[in-house]
Parts: structure tokens; C-alpha cells; sequence
């Protein structure tokens, strides 16, 4: 057994967003082993989405297609995966952490005696093997987990973890290799119903590559106004840390953390945020972290690339005066 496959989600033939940062994180798990890379998409109609793929460095591109997976379901996306690993022997099977991928990858890892391990942060070699970093307590604690036994192993990686624009693309697109799987009607035990849509989102922070976020140390919601020029200055959305969107102050739709939103920005400026274990599970997968406080013990700047300690009601009119120059 050997290589690492990436299982992508796509929907109507356009890939997750989370699908590219698995597929990244394939590829930098790969190369650290010295193993092959792949990718796997499943559906019916899946030729835009496997293109899509092929577009990136991988040894192939893997298309389950068939008429019965059209429509997710577990027992469907299941029997045909069981397939692809049986056939193919990877060492390593990665998933991006989405709801889809938390209904069926258990189930997976089980019918071939295994665990899933879901929500990984991060990664070590040591000794040529794989070290896998979970966070426990709501991100107070790293497990580091080591496999036994024999492949497949089974692995999701938590959003923000790995960033989609470190995924290799590739000089000329990677080969597709078109899969159709045996199924039969009677195998899949649920019937699909209406697909849940979320209400739509004023703003879509995961796709923002410049965030300035607030906390409470802006001490009123009138002062919040001050941020938001910053954020107009430098192009960037404007998001929170709980507190303020508990509060009121903003809408909960720009709350980052733990029971917020997941974002990995190129740049992250924090303003009056102390550094709440529970926000920066939601941000510390940004590329550079900016963190304005007066406290210079804040745990903010445990994670910060860049640190200012001082009165944000000062600082930020001195950043916003010379941005405008």
C-alpha cells in the first residue's frame, strides 16, 4: 500500500471550498512521505469538477461516476469508495471536515475495521511516520496521534488548517482516470430529500483575504465605527470575536471562532481582542496575524506575526491617517 488520497466534495460539479485545502494538505502529507498523491471526486456528471481537479499537481485524478450517486448518500458515496480503496490500496485516505464528509467517512473507516481521525490542525514525520495534531476542550489542549496496524488510514482536516492557495497546480493537467463503481439501488437504504440551504450570508468571511476584527476592548458599540474605517482603509472585511456579536453590536454572521465562522486570510488584524482559546481556533490559520492590544500579556500575541501594544483608540486613527497618505 502506498500514496495519499485526497476525497473531494463538489456539489453540481463545483468543488467545496474546504476540497482544495484537503487537497493541499495531501499533497504536502505526500511529499513529506515520499509517496504518490491522488484525488477522488464522486457524483453523476462529475467531468467539470474532475477538470477542475486535474488542473492541480497529483500522479491522478480518480471520477466515480454513476447514475446512483447523483444524490448524496451515505450508502451510495460508501459502497463506491470501498471500491476505489480496494482497488487502489492508498496509505492514507484525507477528507475535507464538512457535514457531508462527518455523515458517511465514519461509516467508511469502519467497514474496513478502522477509525476516522477528524478535525486535524497540523502534522509532523517523525521517523517516516505520520504524527496527526487534533485540538480537544474547544482548542485548550493538542493530541498528537500516531496510527497502528495497517492501512487504510482515515483522516479529516479541520477548516483553515491547510490554505487552499498552497495546493500545487500543475504544468499540464494530471490524468483522469473515469470509475464507474457497482451499485445497485437496493444498497442505498435512505431517499434523498429537498437539499438544506443555508440563508444567505451578508458576508462570506472564509472567502475574505484581508479581515480586521474586533473585541471588547473597543468598549462600546459606537466606538466600533472607528474599526470600520479601518477596515474601509485597508480593503478589508470586518468581523468580531463573540463578545461584541453576543452583545449585539454586530451581527452574528461576522463572529469568528469556535461557534463562528473559520477563516484563513492573508492578513488578520485583530483589534482589542485578548486572544480567547475559542477565537483563535477560528483564526489562527491566518497567513499574518496583526494584533493590536494594550495588554501585553494578551494571549493574542502568542500567535501574532506582528504586535502592537498600546491604546487601539490611538493606534488605529495613526494606521487609518497613514493609509490615507
Amino acid at each position: 500500500m502506498s500514496g495519499v488520497l485526497a476525497l473531494l466534495e463538489q456539489h453540481d460539479g463545483k468543488l467545496h471550498g474546504m476540497s482544495i485545502e484537503a487537497l493541499a494538505a495531501a499533497q504536502q502529507i505526500a511529499g513529506e512521505l515520499s509517496q504518490p498523491v491522488y484525488a477522488a471526486v464522486v457524483g453523476s456528471g462529475i467531468q467539470a469538477a474532475a477538470a477542475t481537479v486535474a488542473a492541480y499537481k497529483l500522479d491522478k485524478v480518480h471520477a466515480l461516476e454513476h447514475e446512483l450517486l447523483g444524490e448524496y448518500t451515505a450508502d451510495g458515496y460508501n459502497t463506491a469508495l470501498m471500491q476505489l480503496i480496494d482497488l487502489h490500496h492508498p496509505s492514507y485516505v484525507l477528507f475535507p471536515h464538512t457535514y457531508q464528509v462527518r455523515d458517511f467517512a465514519p461509516g467508511l473507516a469502519a467497514s474496513f475495521g478502522r477509525v476516522l481521525v477528524s478535525d486535524v490542525v497540523s502534522h509532523r514525520v517523525e521517523n517516516g511516520a505520520l504524527v496527526l495534531v487534533r485540538q480537544l476542550f474547544q482548542g485548550k489542549m493538542n493530541a498528537d496521534v500516531r496510527f497502528e496496524g495497517d492501512a487504510p488510514y482515515f483522516v479529516s482536516v479541520q477548516a483553515g488548517a491547510f490554505r487552499a492557495d498552497n495546493a500545487k497546480k500543475a504544468d499540464a493537467a494530471s490524468g483522469v482516470e473515469v470509475m464507474t463503481p457497482t451499485i445497485e439501488s437496493a444498497q442505498i437504504r435512505t431517499k434523498p430529500l429537498e437539499r438544506f440551504q443555508e440563508s444567505q450570508r451578508a458576508v462570506d468571511l472564509g472567502a475574505a483575504d484581508r479581515i480586521v476584527s474586533v473585541g471588547r476592548g473597543i468598549r462600546e458599540a459606537e466606538n466600533i465605527a472607528l474599526v470600520q474605517q479601518l477596515a474601509q482603509a485597508m480593503g478589508a472585511e470586518l468581523a468580531a470575536s463573540r463578545p461584541i456579536c453576543d452583545n449585539g453590536w454586530l451581527p452574528m454572521e461576522r463572529q469568528v471562532g469556535s461557534s463562528g465562522q473559520t477563516v484563513a486570510p492573508k492578513l488578520y488584524v485583530a483589534v482589542g481582542i485578548s486572544g480567547a482559546i475559542q477565537h483563535l481556533v477560528g483564526m489562527k490559520g491566518s497567513k499574518t496575524i496583526v494584533a493590536i492590544n494594550k495588554d501585553p500579556e494578551a494571549p493574542i500575541f502568542e500567535v501574532a506575526d506582528y504586535g502592537i501594544v498600546g491604546d487601539l483608540f490611538q493606534i488605529v486613527p495613526a494606521i487609518i491617517e497613514a493609509l490615507k497618505k
